[in-house]
């Protein structure tokens, strides 16, 4: 490991021992596991339509799935 990984090893390992004695080993555990569990969830924007992506400011995406599907109205006898 580089010294970096060292510092920030010892940096994590005093603040997590700082909260175990301040609040608890399982209320320290419950809290590091939410706060794991939200900041996943916050960051998926894939399932978001073209409009709501414009209407937050991120870029459209190419609808690969829908220009691939074949409509009724296509087949023709």
């Amino acid at each position: 490991m580089s010294e970096t990984q060292f510092l920030v090893v010892d940096t994590l390992t005093a603040a997590v021992d700082e909260l175990y004695l301040k609040f608890g080993v399982w209320k320290t555990v419950v809290a590091l596991l939410r706060a794991a569990l939200r900041r996943r969830q916050t960051n998926q924007v894939s399932h978001l339509s073209n409009r709501m992506r414009r209407d937050i400011g991120l870029p459209e995406i190419e609808d690969v799935l829908l220009e691939a599907r074949l409509s009724l109205w296509d087949i023709r006898l």
